[in-house]
Parts: C-alpha cells; structure tokens; sequence
C-alpha cells in the first residue's frame, strides 16, 4: 500500500455515468398513477417504466410536437382510455 495516493486527476461523484435517464419529482393525479400502477402490475413490469414507454411511444409518433403540462395531461388520459379499452 502506498503512503500517498494523487487525487489531482480524480473526480468527484459517481462512479459509474448514468444510462440515459434522470431522476425527476414530478406530480400526477391520483387516478392517473392508479391507472398506471394497476397497468404495470398486470404487465409484469414497474409503472414508471410503463410511464416512460408511454412517453417514448408519444415523441416517436410525433417528434415535432413540444410537450406543454397540457399535453401531458392530454396523453396520459388518451393512453389511459386506450388502455381500460383493452
């Protein structure tokens, strides 16, 4: 063991860089996290996944479009119905 190590070049933080997603807090109705948690356990998978995929789904379809906190609401209720339909 040495009896100096040079932390000049080091960095603070994590080890390891993030994939590709962020952590964010953000406030969503009650009935439309139900419908998601009730959704995501009937497929096996975590409801912030199926949140993600929902979203994903939306920009491929329409990459142009800026997403408002309308637009938000709009799409959570259109996936919503589209999935009681089912």
């Amino acid at each position: 063991m040495r009896q100096e190590y040079d932390f000049s070049k080091g960095k603070r933080g994590a080890i390891i860089p993030s994939q590709g997603k962020t952590r964010i807090t953000m406030y969503l109705d009650n009935e439309i996290l139900d419908r998601f948690r009730e959704q995501a356990e009937a497929a096996g998978i975590g409801y912030q996944t199926l949140i993600n995929q929902v979203l994903k789904e939306h920009i491929q379809r329409d990459s142009e479009v800026s997403l408002t906190e309308g637009d938000l609401r709009r799409i959570f209720r259109e996936e919503l119905l589209a999935i009681s339909k089912s």
